[in-house]
């Protein structure tokens, strides 16, 4: 049996507590499993939602799930990558449930076991330090200088695409793409309102823009997000800092509604907002994790026949829908780069305060 090998990796021990960068024990790759030099990951919400608990998910944790790097070992059973191709990781799926076999892996029957249990599906822990196990995330925890991911969770990255900006598609840029693409599925023309131009609502945003839809608002209370949503595609922002009723105002621009509407902001009061910002028969899409939201289902919903619709990673199959972003990105129609700033390994809690104050869009960690 292989040795583990020390690696370093940024390491959450408790609630709250910020990252350490410490060397921990990682597990050899099992025969569906790859070894990868990790390159760049994305600091993405949900991970700041498990280092604060607001996600339940076992600590002590190595987190980080929006991974990209090189494979150096495949196992056994691996067959379509081996040593030396460029990969961006997902989230993890079972590869054996119906909703798996039809195609979407993103409702697995075991998602939440998988990406959120901490341990291997037979219940063997990937990470330890001296002795004690440590907790992965999303079956990658690329919060580190090396990752073991299982052959269903990885993409190949072309050789014209720059490896580092990838990694991020794998979580909160595919997410916001795919509740447009894969879920609202907008008719050329149409009116989307879009909560939230953080990394997730601006990929939105842009794939609005190539749904070809013909009013595209971008909802936020930072100016400087609004004019990177105009620079990206929007017609029109609203400042909801500045506006005294939004949704009024976003009737006031499409005449009768939007005809969908996407809430990334996990906030109650964003969501009933968009859901009142669309006409009858409309559909709003949440993506992003909140609490308790109040509504008349006659005067909100039921009344009016609007749907209001959660998503989990853009109801994407990450193998065939990343590379559909490639395309969009190669011809010039999915500049998703322009969100990145970069940080080095050794100042993740910067990104992390940078991320959480708005200052950064999405902070992408280089490891090398």
């Amino acid at each position: 049996m292989e040795a583990e090998m020390l690696v370093k990796a940024a390491l959450i021990k408790k609630q709250g507590d910020p990252f350490s960068i410490e060397e921990v024990e990682l597990a050899p790759p099992r025969a569906d499993e790859m070894l990868v030099k990790v390159v760049a990951c994305g600091f993405c919400h949900t991970d700041e939602l498990v280092r604060i608990q607001a996600l339940p998910a076992p600590l002590p944790s190595v987190l980080g799930h929006e991974g990209c790097g090189i494979v150096e070992q495949a196992g056994a059973d691996v067959k379509e990558f081996k040593t030396g191709d460029r990969v961006a990781f997902s989230f993890g799926s079972c590869g054996t449930c119906n909703q798996c076999i039809s195609g979407r892996p993103s409702l697995c029957d075991s998602f939440v076991r998988i990406n959120f249990g901490g341990v291997q599906p037979d219940g063997t822990s990937r990470l330890s330090q001296n002795g004690v196990p440590i907790a992965t995330l999303f079956g990658q925890s690329s919060f580190a200088h090396y990752a073991v991911v299982n052959e269903r969770s990885a993409v190949r990255v072309p050789d014209d695409i720059p490896l580092e900006i990838t990694g991020p598609l794998g979580c909160g840029i595919q997410t916001g793409a795919g509740a447009v693409l894969n879920r609202l599925s907008p008719r050329p023309g149409s009116a989307i309102a879009v909560f939230g131009c953080g990394s997730v609502g601006l990929s939105a945003l842009m794939a609005s823009k190539i749904a070809n839809c013909g009013t595209i608002i971008g909802v936020d209370r930072i100016r400087s997000r609004l004019d990177l949503a105009v620079s990206l595609g929007a017609t029109h922002v609203v400042n909801t800092d500045e506006t005294p009723d939004a949704v009024e105002e976003i009737r006031k621009i499409t005449g009768s509604g939007a005809d969908g509407s996407v809430d990334t902001t996990g906030n109650g009061n964003c969501t009933r907002m968009a859901l009142n910002c669309t006409r009858a028969g409309s559909t709003t899409v949440v993506i992003g994790g909140g609490g308790d939201m109040t509504i008349n289902v006659e005067m909100d919903l039921m009344g009016e026949a609007k749907s209001l619709v959660g998503v989990v990673e853009g109801d994407s199959n990450p193998k065939l829908f990343i590379p559909e972003l490639f395309d969009h990105y190669r011809a010039g129609r999915f500049p998703f780069d322009k969100l990145i700033k970069y940080y080095d390994f050794e100042d993740i809690n910067q990104a992390m305060k940078d991320s959480l104050s708005g200052v950064t869009i999405k902070a992408v960690l280089r490891m090398m």
